[in-house]
Formats: C-alpha cells, sequence, structure tokens
C-alpha cells in the first residue's frame, strides 16, 4: 500500500527582478504635471468601435479626458499625436474612423503631429515641437503619456523618448490594448498584454501611475 500523502501545492515565491532603472539609479518618481507636457496619442474613434475596438477603451477615454482637463488648468502644453493609415483604413484621418474623439478633441493652439509608425518621434515633428514648447532632451521638463495602444505606440513612444533623453511617465488608466493570439497558439488576454507592455516601460524606459489622480499637479 501507497504511504504517499497528496502534495500540497505552496503559494508562488517568484520574487522580481531588479529593474534596469534600478540598476541605471534612474528616478522613479513621478513628475508634477504642471512641470510637464502632455502628449495624448492616438485617442482616434478607430478605437472605440469595429475591428481595432479595445477592451477598456470607453474607460481609458474618459480617463484621458480627465487628464487633459488637469493639464489645462495646470497650464501644461499638449500635444495630440495621431496615426495615419491611409485612405479607407482603420487610421484613416480623413474620416470619422480615424479622427480624435470628442471627449479628448484638441483645444485652438494645441499641436497636432500625424505620425505613421508606432514611434511617435519617428519622421515625425514632435522632437521639434516638444522643443519650441520648452522641452528639449535633456531639458529637464516631463513628459506624460496616455492613449493608445499599450503594447504599441505607448510603448515605443516612452521608449523613444527615453532614448533622446527624456522623463516619460504613462498614466495607465488612460491606456487600453486588446487580446492578442501568442506564438503558441495560446490567446494572450487583453488584461495579461496591457500589465506586460507597462510593466516593460517600468523597467527602463519611464515610470507608470495607475490613476490620473497620482500624477502630482
Amino acid at each position: 500500500m501507497s504511504t504517499n500523502q497528496p502534495s500540497t501545492i505552496q503559494p508562488s515565491t517568484i520574487q522580481p527582478s531588479t529593474t534596469l532603472r534600478d540598476l541605471s539609479g534612474l528616478d522613479n518618481q513621478p513628475p508634477k504635471l504642471s512641470d510637464s507636457i502632455l502628449i495624448m496619442i492616438d485617442f482616434q474613434n478607430t478605437y472605440r468601435t469595429g475591428v481595432m475596438a479595445l477592451e477598456g477603451v470607453e474607460e481609458a477615454v474618459a480617463a484621458g479626458a480627465r487628464l487633459l482637463e488637469r493639464a489645462r488648468a495646470a497650464g501644461t502644453p499638449v500635444v495630440h499625436v495621431v496615426n495615419d493609415g491611409g485612405e479607407d483604413t482603420p487610421y484613416d484621418i480623413r474620416a470619422h474612423i480615424g479622427a480624435i474623439s470628442d471627449e479628448v478633441s484638441p483645444a485652438e493652439g494645441e499641436t497636432v503631429v500625424v505620425k505613421q509608425v508606432p514611434n511617435a518621434f519617428h519622421g515625425t515633428e514632435l522632437e521639434r515641437t516638444l522643443t519650441a514648447l520648452g522641452a528639449a532632451p535633456g531639458s529637464g521638463r516631463d513628459l506624460v503619456i496616455g492613449g493608445f495602444m499599450t503594447h504599441m505606440c505607448v510603448n515605443y513612444t516612452a521608449q523613444g523618448a527615453f532614448n533622446l533623453g527624456y522623463r516619460p511617465t504613462v498614466v495607465a488608466e488612460t491606456t487600453a490594448t486588446r487580446a492578442l493570439a501568442a506564438p503558441d497558439g495560446s490567446v494572450l488576454s487583453a488584461t495579461a498584454l496591457q500589465a506586460a507592455a507597462l510593466t516593460a516601460v517600468t523597467d527602463l524606459f519611464g515610470t507608470v501611475v495607475a490613476t490620473v489622480d497620482e500624477l502630482p499637479v
């Protein structure tokens, strides 16, 4: 007769690795909104309906509107970024599908930068626009980022900003993404992909605050 007893499943003891930011001695404190420039990335109608609809997008747009309102009240310069995929695409900025959503539409005097790749700095006027607003790379003026999609344009714009010498901060509740097929054939949920993308940012490229209210004014 076997005397083996059923094994007890132990809770995970995996501990997180030290981030590259910590190893490099980089600051992890979020900036004051009033000392920053707000970059609103791809708050376009395409992410609210149809083939590109994102999980949690309505909540993210609402959070983006609150962030935009706080920034304007604080006198923070705002730059809007849109992705132009060309006519008759889900990113057609000449049509309603590619337009910026009404809740976060640009105010008079706010610059709109058009891009065609995930990194909003690549091949665009974004860096020149930021410099004109007093935020040249290395100037000490931080960037606050919100928008879509978390694992694409938010992630790669944060990386692009870091590579240029900026200190970006992503406001998590203003971002969203979608479920995707993983290379092994499984489905990676939007929740998992969202967490992975934001974690990738915090490993090196910048800081992340969970909500708009956590960003000091």
